[in-house]
């Protein structure tokens, strides 16, 4: 099995590089700066217990690679690159090529199953960040982050037990799951607040925001009737497994959002994790003005390539009408989470 990793960033630089380093054929898929300065230098991971550089073939588009039948691609770009990259995939593989989705949110499994019959979900819990060209840093040792596999909608396959028995040989904690999208729903329900964190931080009036937040995605995935893990399931599966540990490099700020807009790259996930939450809001008649708010928000600081935190917390809270500031009080999913 070769593993294409398509998206060479903080998730997919360190998912590569440890395969690579475990023995296992790794093609990344990168662009822009950071291709150049792994085709010149490889690709640098610092880690709490070793800063490694390792050269790994790289190509700039799928049509560069000659696909074969073992191959299966990761997808680890941001969800708005998605369906431009599984376009140009769609061109140079077959139908049934496997495709597994290592992002935020629950769109890219949809888009991927439009051009794909082989799709498969990757839960993926991972520390880890992508600020300068040609470093990526992972924050847990021993073991890197938790990457849980299965097929899309549901079931498990070769595919899909190939991939987690990589996973785990590789420093990840991966089990092979068939009702993965329970899972990825239960991650975007923490990843909705990488907008707060990315905007005004959670210290202060932060914190009331991600708390409203939380509560509007709760519900509206409740009135959805979409089943996901439950948390006292994530907290078994998270257990003591993972790690916050600094690296040899000064350790960001933040998440993936938090990175977008450190990184000043002109764009933000957030339409596709607190959009998929007024997606649902608007279908099924549930208010999500904070929602809105702080996917606005943080579109518009990426626009403007406005620095992480910049936003007043204050006046975005103010923004919110009264009932919804009297909402009942919650605990902030994703505070804590990085990726």
């Amino acid at each position: 099995m070769r593993f294409i990793v398509y998206g060479a960033g903080a998730v997919g630089g360190v998912v590569g590089a440890r395969l690579a380093q475990h023995g296992h054929d790794v093609v990344l898929i990168a662009r822009g700066a950071h291709a150049d300065a792994i085709e010149r230098d490889g690709l640098l991971v610092r880690s709490p217990t070793a800063e490694v550089t390792i050269d790994l073939p790289l190509v700039r588009r799928p049509a560069d690679i000659g696909f074969e039948a073992s191959d299966v691609t990761l997808l680890a770009m941001k969800s708005s690159d998605t369906v431009a990259a599984l376009d140009e995939l769609r061109k140079a593989t077959p139908p049934d090529h496997p495709v597994c989705c290592l992002q935020n949110g629950v769109f890219n499994e949809r888009a991927a199953l439009r051009r794909f019959a082989n799709v498969h979900g990757v839960c993926v819990m991972l520390p880890t960040a992508h600020i300068d060209p040609g470093v990526v840093e992972a924050f847990s040792a021993p073991v890197t982050g938790l990457l849980d596999i299965g097929r899309v909608p549901n079931g498990i396959d070769d595919v899909t037990q190939g991939v987690a028995e990589a996973f785990a040989a590789s420093t990840f904690s991966a089990f092979a799951r068939d009702d993965i999208m329970r899972w990825k729903y239960r991650k975007l329900l923490l990843n909705v607040n990488n907008a707060v964190q990315a905007t005004c931080g959670f210290e202060g009036a932060g914190a009331e925001l991600a708390r409203l937040v939380s509560e509007e995605a709760n519900a509206v995935l409740a009135a959805a009737e979409i089943d996901c893990a439950s948390p006292e399931e994530d907290a078994e599966r998270r257990g003591s497994i993972m790690s916050g540990k600094p690296t040899g490099g000064e350790r960001t700020g933040g998440g993936s959002s938090w990175q977008s807009l450190e990184r000043r790259t002109g764009s933000i996930e957030t339409d596709y994790l607190n959009g998929e939450i007024t997606l649902l809001g608007h279908l099924h008649r549930v208010p999500t003005p904070a929602n809105e708010l702080v996917q606005r928000v943080a579109a518009e600081m990426a626009a403007g390539r406005q620095a992480p935190g910049s936003a007043d917390g204050d006046a975005l809270v103010s923004q919110l009408s009264p009932n919804s500031a009297q909402a009942s009080p919650t605990s902030v999913a994703g505070a804590d989470e990085p990726a």
